[in-house]
């Protein structure tokens, strides 16, 4: 049983330990002495009575004592964020931190110039931006707001739905010039050059529910980062899915095959007990305003 409580400090020093693996990066991811992070340890494994770590030739491998104390320290992480951002801000001034959580494409590729216009308005505005595709937790305070992908199903959670972006297939000029455009499905699968993610997705799920022909296609390029596919498009290398809206920012990608399209529904949530918060509110608002302006050209004829 432990005999003291032990400190925050502790937790934040046995979380870094166990992303870096060692003593020494530790220290210097939180800009301690390596003697320092070794009490923490220490200090931690006699209060919750356990060891935590073993050493291996890779380094600091975590024990299951410490894999079972791992959500918990990672939760008291999240809880000391979110305070830390909820102090920030006075009561009735725009100012503090707000954390945003969005997918990774519309976290690299769309936020920014919505946060832009957000922040000239509100300089006091201080913005943490979480751009990945795993869903974080807004009842943990993972995060203050997140643009999602998925109806919240969770209660407490105040949600606005935004509508759906839409999805084709597109390749870049330079790919088109090289190999000409697949005239049909099969065209596609016996002759050109594909861009998918390295595991089957939700949405890859949905494309092959909905256009089971494509099951079987061969990618010649895998990532599983949305970025890294999109640049793998633009760079000329094959033919893959990309939001319609963003298609239209750049002249250089051409639709091919339009009778292919996939929708993703979006929503924009945040935890209830933050509606009266002001940064928070002002935040909301405008990325409900930024994502309708950015999907409301959707249907809009495309360029062939």
């Amino acid at each position: 049983m432990a005999s003291t409580e032990p400190s925050w400090d502790f937790y934040r020093t046995f979380l870094t330990v166990l992303e870096h693996g060692s003593l020494s990066a530790a220290a210097r991811e939180l800009g301690l002495t390596q003697p320092t992070v070794g009490r923490h340890i220490d200090a931690l494994e006699q209060s919750v009575g356990a060891e935590l770590f073993t050493r291996s030739q890779q380094g600091l491998l975590p024990t299951d004592a410490a894999l079972v104390l791992k959500p918990y320290a990672e939760t008291l992480a999240s809880t000391a964020a979110a305070l830390l951002r909820a102090a920030s801000g006075s009561r009735d001034k725009v100012s503090g931190t707000v954390r945003i959580s969005a997918s990774e494409v519309i976290g690299t590729e769309v936020l920014p110039s919505i946060l832009a216009t957000l922040q000239a308005r509100y300089p006091d505005l201080v913005v943490e931006l979480s751009p990945s595709d795993t869903v974080e937790d807004l009842l943990q305070r993972e995060a203050d707001i997140a643009v999602r992908m998925v109806a919240p199903a969770q209660e407490a959670l105040l949600a606005r739905h935004i509508g759906t972006i839409k999805l084709g297939l597109y390749a870049h000029r330079s790919y088109v010039e090289r190999h000409g455009k697949p005239e049909t499905i099969e065209d596609l699968r016996l002759r050109h050059k594909m861009i998918g993610f390295d595991r089957q997705t939700a949405y890859i799920r949905t494309m092959l529910k909905r256009y089971p022909m494509l099951d079987g296609v061969s990618f010649s390029f895998r990532s599983d980062h949305s970025t890294a596919l999109h640049n793998a498009l633009r760079a000329g290398i094959g033919i893959g899915f990309y939001q319609t809206p963003l298609a239209r920012r750049d002249a250089s990608l051409v639709r091919v095959l339009p009778e292919i399209e996939l929708s993703i529904e979006t929503w924009i949530v945040m935890h209830e007990n933050l509606k009266t918060s002001p940064r928070c509110r002002v935040t909301f608002d405008a990325l409900v305003a930024g994502l309708l302006d950015y999907i409301k050209g959707n249907d809009t004829e495309e360029r062939s």
